[in-house]
């Protein structure tokens, strides 16, 4: 905080207090010194129960909520899943869809980019099916090419969360579906903007997450396939880059996401903004009241 802005925050409430104004009790509504510091010290009007927000360029943490709570964060898990593919390389070789994905697909009614089993696609293209549509039959896909086999692939996973130094999370499912249970793949939301800030690192990966729509004509060994973006700030959030959506019943609406405007880059995240599975709205106004509040500083 700048000097000036304690200063004139110290000042307010002196006043306050000398007008015989008494602090708002925590349950109550907040009196005018607790709206002052509040606007002066972190953006209004967030809903999500988790929230922090960094500098991407010095890993600062700019203003955080509950970030050290573990919680399920949904399909912010498929960036670890992209991150771990990227890392191992080999993206032109050519992956056949496994037949597994159907059970499990329809097991989680989960969402999909619209792979058939026996479809051939490239690692890249499957990064995209992963990503833009948040396609857990491309999550089953990649991780079964690249466990070998979908425990190994979680293994690695756990792995690279290790070697990043995100000490409070762990994966059991590779898309971020409560497998077997709803809790049992979590993280913070301090651990996910570090894992954010580590794969933006990756130019791949920021020009996945920072495409807005991607397209395979029909081809040899598959079909034609459109992958639309659902990150709700692409095309709608000035300086938005990226990066992933989330929900299930348990996360809620969850969003990790970066932007940059000039010099400034930001990352940042929501966990549990609401509980609506009409769309991510909340979690969209939530990531915007945090950018602004930065930017406009």
């Amino acid at each position: 905080m700048r000097m000036t802005s304690r200063l004139a925050i110290c000042a307010a409430v002196a006043g306050l207090m000398a007008a015989g104004a008494q602090p708002a009790l925590a349950a109550g509504r907040p009196g005018p010194a607790a709206i002052a510091v509040a606007a002066a010290t972190g953006p209004a009007g967030v809903h999500a129960r988790n929230a922090e927000l960094i500098n991407a360029a010095t890993g600062k943490n700019l203003w955080s909520r509950s970030s050290a709570t573990e919680r399920p964060m949904g399909s912010i898990t498929k960036v670890m899943t992209a991150y771990v593919v990227i890392k191992a390389g080999n993206l032109n070789k050519v992956i056949t869809v496994p037949k597994g994905i159907v059970g499990y697909d329809t097991k989680y009614d989960a969402s999909t980019a619209g792979l058939v089993p026996g479809e051939k696609l490239t690692a890249l293209q499957l990064l995209y099916a992963l990503m833009l549509p948040s396609g857990c039959d491309a999550a089953y896909t990649l991780a079964a090419a690249y466990g070998p086999g979908t425990g190994a692939f979680i293994a690695k996973m756990n792995a690279a969360a290790k070697t990043l130094g995100l000490t409070r999370t762990h994966f059991s499912d590779f898309s971020g579906l409560p497998d077997p249970t709803q809790y049992s793949t979590y993280s913070t939301a301090s651990n996910l903007v570090g894992l954010g800030r580590a794969a933006m690192k990756l130019p791949l990966l920021r020009q996945i997450v920072a495409t807005r729509t991607y397209k395979v004509a029909a081809g040899s060994g598959h079909r034609a396939h459109v992958w639309t973006n659902l990150n709700p700030l692409l095309g709608k959030y000035a300086g938005a880059t990226g990066i992933k959506t989330g929900f299930t019943s348990v996360a809620g609406d969850c969003l990790l996401f970066a932007a940059q405007r000039g010099k400034l880059q930001l990352i940042g995240v929501v966990l549990d903004s609401s509980s609506s599975i009409t769309g991510l709205n909340v979690a969209a106004a939530d990531a915007k009241a945090m950018l602004n509040w930065e930017f406009s500083r």
